[in-house]
């Protein structure tokens, strides 16, 4: 490693990681969301590649993240200098698909001397076609590295998917699992992410076994049918020592030399109901664009809420209520959530959203999780709300409010993680919330996260607010056209 030209340099910890971990058969990087593990996997590939270890990497991600390989992390970490074949996996086969898939399996096709990798949404190994696409990719050329990202997705020792990758892994000469939460629910969730990794990482050869060792069980009767229950855990040193021979745990109160504010993104698709709504009311503002009707600033602002409604799963027209449409906005926050510990603060623009995202995370983590704040929020209960969230002993971990109305002058250091659901296009109101956790008395880093559906408008106003752009005085003219097309 002495030798290796990094493309980006790393902060400490990084390069304590990949010294650690680079040249292992398997490893399991338990690094907290926004302390850059994705590097760490990156630096690794070339890494190896030089070293004439591999020659074909497979990263499997959940939908939100896979994106993000091959636009930002890929492209920003590995070096020029090594010649790289990256493929992006899709479920519609086109010729151009078709060939960049050959040309990254069959041995006679491929390019020598190449570091060819494939991204793939891991969603897709519950399929057969996928499954069988992982199997033939690892097979046909041994030289490889199987990474999972966020490998709490394989935590279900049942699920197809989770069988699919284990088999997968039998053809996998290195093997890495990403996650910043490895225990989500209980210490049951390590089975099957360690034994993707290897049969020895923990030394059992099924789950019942580990279960027998680590939990601690009692046998309940439901009528004439009797059920074996968790009732607790036992041996959790034991399981840790396990674990720290393999693993490394990195939090980012430990990283010192990370930035202040650290800013992610989580990509949402839309489904085939909001991509043809989405299409017509582009279609429709477009046509009064060009009939003179969108001649104002506010109007053409009013066009932009539609679509951003429509991308958050949801529509309300000027005269009717509001229409549900199928969406994986609310799938991909409870997947986030999942992915990180400790209190968190979640920015949603429409009343209409922040009640689904309560009632979604207090069924999940209890009725004392989540509250919200927004207008509607009685005056007597604002504060309240706020002690309870500052207060680190209670049971209130998600703070759910409305930029507009809580990201003024409230002080919310007790959250490291900052969640917008979706985005105001006032800049004011971006920055104002943004400092909600990153004020005095914080003595972390804050990270943001940012729900965007790709190819709308949510990432023009994303990137809008990045530049430091307010919308509501550049939107004008003619350049209205370019927030609409």
């Amino acid at each position: 490693m002495s030798n290796y030209q990094w493309k980006t340099k790393p902060y400490e910890h990084q390069e304590t990681a990949l010294k650690n971990s680079c040249f292992s058969e398997y490893y399991a990087l338990y690094m907290e969301m926004g302390t850059g593990k994705s590097k760490v996997i990156v630096d690794t590939m070339a890494l190896l590649f030089e070293a004439g270890h591999i020659d074909t990497v497979l990263i499997l991600a959940p939908k939100g993240v896979y994106d993000n390989w091959i636009r930002l992390e890929i492209p920003r970490h590995l070096p020029e200098r090594i010649p790289h074949n990256l493929v992006r996996w899709q479920n519609n086969l086109t010729k151009k698909f078709i060939a960049d898939m050959q040309g990254i399996i069959y041995p006679a096709k491929r390019k020598a001397d190449t570091l060819h990798t494939l991204v793939m949404n891991i969603e897709a190994v519950s399929t057969k076609k996928g499954a069988s696409t992982v199997l033939k990719y690892l097979k046909s050329n041994p030289k490889n590295l199987l990474v999972v990202d966020e490998s709490t997705t394989i935590k279900n020792h049942k699920a197809l998917r989770t069988k699919n990758i284990i088999k997968a892994a039998q053809f996998a000469k290195y093997r890495r699992i990403l996650t910043g939460s490895p225990i989500t629910k209980s210490p049951m969730d390590l089975y099957s992410q360690c034994a993707f990794l290897s049969p020895k990482a923990l030394g059992f050869k099924s789950f019942y076994a580990f279960r027998n060792r680590y939990a601690r069980m009692q046998q309940r009767y439901i009528g004439p049918r009797s059920i074996q229950e968790i009732v607790g855990y036992q041996r959790l040193d034991e399981l840790n020592e396990k674990l720290n021979r393999f693993s490394l745990r990195t939090l980012k109160k430990d990283c010192l030399d990370l930035p202040e504010k650290i800013y992610m993104r989580r990509d949402v698709p839309l489904t085939a109901e909001q991509e043809r709504l989405y299409r017509q009311m582009k279609k429709l503002a477009l046509a009064q664009f060009d009939q003179g009707e969108l001649a104002t600033t506010s109007s053409v602002l009013t066009q932009i809420m539609r679509l951003q409604q429509i991308t958050c799963g949801f529509l309300k027209p000027d005269n009717g209520e509001i229409e549900e449409i199928k969406n994986n906005r609310l799938d991909e926050l409870m997947a986030v959530v999942e992915e990180f510990q400790g209190k968190a603060i979640i920015w949603a623009s429409w009343t209409h959203d922040i009640g689904r995202i309560v009632q979604a995370l207090r069924r999940r983590f209890g009725d004392e999780a989540a509250a919200s704040y927004f207008g509607e929020t009685e005056q007597k209960n604002r504060q309240k709300i706020v002690e309870k969230f500052q207060d680190p002993d209670s049971e209130l971990r998600f703070f759910v409010g409305q930029p507009r109305t809580g990201g003024f002058g409230l002080t919310l250091s007790v959250a490291q993680t900052v969640i917008y659901f979706s985005n105001s296009y006032d800049l004011e109101i971006r920055l104002q919330s943004e400092d909600r956790a990153h004020r005095i008395g914080q003595e972390n880093n804050v990270t943001y996260i940012d729900l965007v559906t790709p190819d709308t408008i949510d990432e023009k106003i994303l990137q809008a607010l990045r530049d430091k752009i307010n919308i509501s005085s550049q939107v004008l003219g003619e350049k209205a056209r370019e927030w609409l097309i």
